[in-house]
Order: structure tokens, then sequence, then C-alpha cells
């Protein structure tokens, strides 16, 4: 019997890139699987992938970033299924401009999908969490929720705050059978690149080459299952270059600073 079996996930971003190979991941178990997304052709994609039976995945098509249709959507998917088991907070948006150039509007956009997208998605289920004592939340932050690159001054900023509010989160319901994982990627085959907004806000459709050659979305699903199993708070799945990199941050900031500026990651 597996871990997972007869579990209710709700995967947000769910369209492509590591939510859609979590879908698959998770579609391997015996689980009931929820889907959102903003795009609900390509979630119904995902879904016939999945090769589940219909009545054991529910298409929820949401915009994260409106936080008023949170609640409603929650209550959707308790309808459904009667619970959520864990809930995958990885719809996310990055930008490519540096702080100068970056209009208020961007920044916006990308805190509020990234960040408060998840904290108000959490925030839905939590109350139904607290009251069976049990759930995982698992928040796919980043490499940069621990580092920075230039360019991306509100993407690193969304996801060092992904951090700060799910790491208090964890402390506070951690005696009420609630698990808050972490997930930190670095490089992965996705379109993230490609759907970075520039200073207008538009998409720069513009692949960068490290995130072409990085790990595969499948690979970083099967870690995080593999986490979420072993009860871990906290994973970093990426390359050893990024995993370097967080370390010198985190003892040598100033070697990093200088590291970084001259564009050695990014």
């Amino acid at each position: 019997m597996s871990y997972f079996d007869n579990k209710v996930v709700w995967i947000t971003g769910a369209s492509s890139g590591i939510g859609e190979a979590l879908a698959y991941t998770f579609a391997k178990h015996k689980v009931k699987l929820i889907l959102s997304a903003r795009r609900e052709a390509e979630l119904a994609r995902v879904k016939a992938a999945c090769n589940l039976p219909d009545s054991d995945v529910m298409l929820l098509p949401l915009d994260v970033s409106d936080h008023s249709l949170s609640e409603a959507a929650g209550r959707k998917a308790v309808e459904r299924f009667g619970k959520i088991d864990i809930l995958v907070n990885n719809a996310g948006v990055s930008h490519w401009s540096k702080i100068k150039d970056l209009s208020m509007e961007v920044i916006k956009i990308i805190m509020n999908v990234n960040f408060l997208g998840a904290v108000s998605l959490t925030k839905a289920v939590l109350p139904d969490m607290l009251k069976r004592k049990s759930g995982n939340i698992v928040v796919i932050s980043s490499i940069l929720g621990k580092m920075v690159t230039p360019k991306q001054a509100a993407y690193n900023a969304s996801k060092h705050a992904l951090m700060g509010f799910f790491d208090t989160l964890r402390a506070e319901v951690m005696g009420d059978g609630i698990k808050v994982l972490l997930v930190c990627p670095g490089f992965v085959r996705t379109n993230v690149a490609k759907n970075s907004l520039n200073k207008e806000g538009r998409a720069i459709n513009k692949d960068n080459n490290l995130i072409a050659n990085g790990l595969y979305p499948l690979y970083v699903s099967e870690q995080i299952l593999n986490a979420i199993e072993k009860n871990k708070e906290e994973i970093i799945v990426a390359g050893p270059k990024e995993k370097f990199a967080v370390l010198i941050k985190r003892f040598a900031p100033g070697i990093f600073s200088k590291f970084i500026s001259n564009n050695k990651i990014v």
C-alpha cells in the first residue's frame, strides 16, 4: 500500500512544468487529483495523460492572482472529494529586468501570483485541515528563495517571502498534524524563462540555456513525492553549481556578492 493511496491532492500550475510532472507522478498512486491553472484546455490534456478514471480527477481552472476566488475554489474542491489531503502551491511566474527598469505593476503581478496566491489558497484549505488534524502543504519555492540573481528582484523576493511565511506556518501547526514542505528547485526544464515578464509585463518568449539544460521535471516531481512521504521539511533539488552557490551565500556572503554580480550563475 502506498503512502498516497486515497489521498486527495490539489496542484496549482498543473498545466505545464513541475505541476504537470507532479500530476503524472501522483497519478501512479491511487490518488484523487484536483488540477488548477488558468488554461482549461491544457488541464484537460494533462488529465487525459494521467490515465485516471474521470471520477478521480477534477479540473478546477483558477487564476491564483485573483485572491477573491480562493475560498470558493477551496469549497468546490472539498465538495467534490470531501477533503484536501495535500495542497501543492506550484503556480508561479518570473520576470527579467533590472530594478531601475522594473515597474510596480510587474512587481505586483509577481507577488500576487507567487506569494499571495500560495498564501490565499493555503488559508482557504487550512481550517478544514486543522479540524481534521491532518494535511500536507507543499510549496514550490526556488533556489532563489535562498540566494539571488540579478534581473529577478521581484521573483527573488517572492520566493524569499514564501520561505519566511511557510516556515512560520510550520512552526504554528506542527502540533496539529499538518506538515509543511518547502521545495527549492534549481534549473528545471520548464517554460519559466520563456514566460518571464519583461519590464512592460509581456512574456519575453526567449529560452534560457541553463534552464533548457536543467533537471527533468519528472525527476523533480519524484523527489517531491519522496520528501512528502518521508515528512521532510525542506529539500533543494538542484545541480551542484546551484547548491554550491547557496553554500557560498550562507557562509561567505561577501564572496557571493562578487560572484553573482559577475553573472556567474545566470
